[in-house]
């Protein structure tokens, strides 16, 4: 198995009287107006988790209707939808508490040690991918320091979002926090202080670390909040310190660059990062929100450049990330002789990890959302009008199109390939459905923001790696 990156080369939680002046979980926000389609756009997405993942343990596929293994990544952004449901009234908190804890119990009792086969992790981190009925190890898969980091955030949402006296969501609380605190982050770090991007029984830890500016982030905070197993001072400097690669732009576009998309989103999903800086971005005079921001703009101007001349592209059609893809093919489109892949990161060519070979996600630009409103929605409006039911169906948006992908050559089993708009995906992605349903949660009441503000595990990382202001406070816990 490939883990997603290598395709690119105890505190508790705040409760009761103990939250923080001015903020509650419950508290209502009005939701900022949307155009109507979004409000199907939430629900079919919403619908993706709630009916595909096993109601009897809690794992949620790595993709739909292609039959799969379980990502534990899928299982992160589900702990988080199963509260965007019921604030939006999708579902209610009793089913959505009772989901959650079925998913949690699982965790709980699942199998750990160093063994190739009969265990689901090892040292309180997961492997990757497990299997939809047992849940343990899926082939030979790697355990997953940022796919474990992904599933630690939806349950530290959990944890935060079933704020309730009943014993149910105590029980989430104290589950999901204990979860959490396993992980044993130093074990996952080389001499220098870097972490690995995996580990596997059979060949040790993966020779790849998180430098350069990228969806790595979560994992630092995660290592240097834990309760249990922390990282020492000085992991997010060396993570910091391999930024210089990445620097992109000028003036007001200048910016930490990272191809893909989704590196500028999964973060951000669970992180308010308005207003607080660490000493890179104090430095830069802008925080990593507008960070993203500028991102989006950088992603959509390569889109309306469109140096590769890629059919389909447009200041309203855009968006790169790491997405499924017509297949590994070369032909001739249009006179000039073109190279198609399959599930890639893709991004602007002249940033670090780039990859384009005409495919575009929607999960891309509507991750934007929060971030670059004014050019999301018009994105997501014209995708939805100009590819209609091919793109759109059961559960939203399909995971992705290439317009260029067309012709006699054209041949796809991957998807469905139209002799005039070209190849669409025939698949959901989970971690890709994520961004969609949490970023809008986002936007319109700052709904994950809120509820992870209170998470001490996420407090405690950000000011371990520097962060000051805003939102966040200066004093321990």
């Amino acid at each position: 198995m490939i883990h997603r990156r290598t395709l690119l080369g105890a505190a508790p939680f705040l409760a009761g009287a103990a939250l923080l002046p001015g903020w509650a979980v419950r508290a209502a926000q009005p939701l900022v107006s949307l155009p109507t389609f979004f409000d199907d756009l939430g629900c079919r997405t919403f619908n993706f988790f709630w009916e595909r993942a096993n109601a009897g343990n809690g794992l949620v596929p790595d993709r739909w209707p292609t039959p799969s293994f379980c990502s534990i990544a899928a299982v992160g952004f589900a702990l988080t939808a199963y509260g965007i449901g019921v604030a939006r009234g999708y579902v209610s908190r009793a089913d959505a508490a009772s989901r959650t804890l079925t998913t949690l119990r699982f965790f709980d009792q699942l199998p750990q040690g160093p063994a190739a086969t009969g265990v689901a992790g090892h040292k309180g981190f997961f492997y990757h991918f497990l299997d939809m009925q047992t849940g343990l190890r899926y082939g030979q898969c790697e355990l997953s320091s940022v796919d474990t980091a992904l599933l630690h955030l939806g349950m530290l949402f959990s944890a935060g979002f079933f704020d309730g006296s009943d014993p149910a969501e105590q029980e989430i609380r104290r589950l999901a926090l204990d979860l959490v605190d396993r992980a044993e982050w130093p074990w996952f770090q080389n001499q220098a202080g870097d972490i690995s991007m995996g580990w596997g029984p059979e060949k040790g830890f993966i020779d790849h670390y998180w430098t350069g500016y990228n969806e790595g982030m979560m994992v630092l905070l995660l290592a240097l909040g834990s309760g249990r197993h922390p990282v020492a001072d000085g992991a997010w400097d060396n993570w910091t310190r391999t930024y210089a690669r990445s620097w992109r732009g000028q003036g007001m576009g200048r910016h930490l660059a990272f191809a893909p998309l989704f590196g500028h989103q999964y973060s951000h999903m669970w992180v308010d990062f308005r207003g607080i800086r660490d000493a890179v971005m104090r430095e830069a005079g802008f925080d990593y929100f507008q960070n993203s921001r500028r991102a989006a703009y950088a992603a959509r101007a390569y889109c309306m450049a469109n140096p590769g001349g890629w059919r389909g592209y447009a200041a309203d059609i855009w968006g790169l990330t790491a997405c499924d893809g017509p297949g590994h093919a070369q032909f001739s489109v249009d006179g000039r002789e073109r190279r198609f892949h399959g599930y890639s990161a893709r991004g602007p060519l002249d940033q670090p990890d780039g990859l384009d070979d005409g495919t575009l996600s929607p999960t891309a630009a509507l991750g934007c959302l929060p971030f670059a409103p004014e050019i999301v929605v018009p994105a997501a409006l014209a995708m939805k009008e100009r590819y209609g039911d091919r793109l759109y169906g059961q559960y939203g948006f399909l995971d992705s199109f290439n317009p260029s992908f067309i012709g006699p050559a054209a041949q796809s089993d991957k998807g469905q390939v139209d002799p005039v708009t070209g190849w669409v995906a025939t698949d959901y992605i989970a971690i890709d459905q994520g961004p969609i349903l949490g970023m809008m949660a986002n936007y319109q009441d700052g709904l994950i923001w809120r509820v992870m503000r209170g998470a001490a595990t996420l407090r405690r990382g950000l000011r371990r790696a520097g962060f000051t202001g805003g939102w966040l406070p200066s004093g321990p816990g």
